[in-house]
């Protein structure tokens, strides 16, 4: 069924009852040329392109949940290209592309809003470092604009400004970044990836891999083996947990990291603002409320919940950039677990397992590489070599010290 204006006409004056489930809820097949374990953004859209350009049509992606309740519905929304070194620039510059015809190409709503981003600056090292990221953004194709003290102020004016240990100097704006419905790309990349062929097996729970002389045979599940010639897993903050039953120690540490929402208000926020001084980003919902976020909590945990103590830190934050914020309820919270790497950047790369590959290790950026992820993981598994934006993206390089540092932070999991 194509979606479109005359559908829904027709379909309000039929009442409703011609439109059919997005997805069908098949039973698996004994084999399949390829399995994607994971049926998160990642997975769904790895499977959407696999048959879609690579026309790879016996196809499976196994959900040990349902789709959407994982990652994928619980982040805050934000897309954006505004990153430095090489290995990232250009992997995120064509996930972002990707975002800006996403809806065309599913047809579907997902929501896709390039309200802008804008990182602020609080110190003169720190308008340094943007003008440098700036220019890097511009020379791999991305568009940046360094704002001023009085152009943050005339578009957002309630910010606080004269904060005397933050004071804003500028900023550094994205006017392509902005936000995407989370569960509309669940839902959309779902229903693109089965009308090209793809079986979404849902409460299909990987319990082990069956591996022979070296070479990756396929799964064992709740639902018994299933067989396949490639194996892709891409399960976010599960990945420790998934790879352990191949035999492998992954570079990867799991954390919780909570979202936040308000209650809704009126029109506030015309774009995503995030704090330079401190941890802490937010945007307005189409609801009105203002989703935010910070810090992971800094343990390793498999839980989807968090503690109080992030709490209080996320609300010193915004206070200190939004003293409004003291006057607004939260509404809800939750939490994702968090796959963080050594060096803050994601793997994207085959294992030393014939027929077995991995993409994990996104930490903070994984929604909004879900385009590009999916392309490049599609592109690795169906033609057995990386796409040229993601060619950084490999196991060895912490071996090689070709590590992608995004933040300066080091092999450090929990500061990134």
């Amino acid at each position: 069924m194509r979606y479109s204006g005359f559908k829904i006409l027709k379909e309000a004056l039929s009442g409703h009852k011609g439109w059919t489930p997005a997805w069908r809820d098949p039973d698996p097949k004994p084999q399949y040329d390829i399995i994607i374990i994971g049926g998160g953004g990642h997975g769904l859209a790895t499977a959407y392109y696999l048959a879609r350009q690579f026309h790879q049509c016996n196809v499976a992606v196994l959900e040990k949940g349902w789709i959407g309740g994982g990652n994928v519905g619980r982040n805050t929304t934000i897309i954006r290209s505004n990153y430095l070194l090489d290995g990232n620039e250009p992997f995120y510059e064509f996930s972002l592309k990707l975002w800006e015809g996403l809806e065309q190409d599913l047809n579907y709503n997902a929501m896709v809003s390039q309200r802008g981003i804008l990182n602020l600056i609080h110190s003169d090292a720190q308008r340094d470092a943007f003008m440098r990221r700036g220019n890097g953004m511009i020379l791999h194709g991305a568009d940046a604009e360094l704002l001023s003290a009085d152009q943050v102020r005339r578009e957002y004016p309630f910010l606080n400004f004269d904060n005397a240990r933050f004071p804003i100097k500028g900023g550094l704006a994205q006017r392509r970044g902005g936000t995407v419905r989370h569960d509309a790309v669940a839902w959309g990349y779902a229903r693109g990836a089965d009308s090209h062929g793809v079986d979404i097996l849902q409460n299909c729970e990987v319990t082990g891999f069956r591996i022979e002389n070296g070479k990756c045979l396929g799964v064992d599940t709740s639902r018994g083996f299933i067989g396949a010639g490639k194996v892709g897993v891409a399960v976010a903050g599960n990945s420790s947990r998934i790879m352990a039953q191949a035999g492998m120690r992954l570079p990867i540490e799991s954390h919780v990291l909570q979202a936040f929402v308000s209650e809704g208000l009126k029109p506030v926020l015309p774009g995503v603002i995030t704090f330079g001084a401190g941890h802490f980003y937010c945007s307005q919902s189409d609801k009105g409320g203002l989703v935010f976020g910070g810090d992971i909590d800094g343990y390793n945990s498999y839980a989807q919940r968090g503690n109080l103590p992030v709490i209080e830190d996320v609300a010193e934050g915004g206070m200190a950039l939004f003293p409004g914020l003291g006057r607004v309820r939260l509404l809800r919270m939750w939490g994702g677990v968090m796959d963080m790497s050594m060096d803050g950047s994601p793997i994207i790369d085959r294992t030393h397992i014939d027929g077995l590959y991995f993409n994990g290790g996104w930490c903070y950026g994984g929604f909004k590489a879900t385009p590009a992820s999916g392309w490049c993981f599609a592109h690795l598994l169906a033609t057995d070599t990386p796409h040229a934006v993601a060619k950084a993206y490999r196991f060895d390089r912490f071996r090689r010290g070709r590590m992608i540092d995004e933040k300066g932070m080091g092999a450090q999991p929990n500061l990134h």
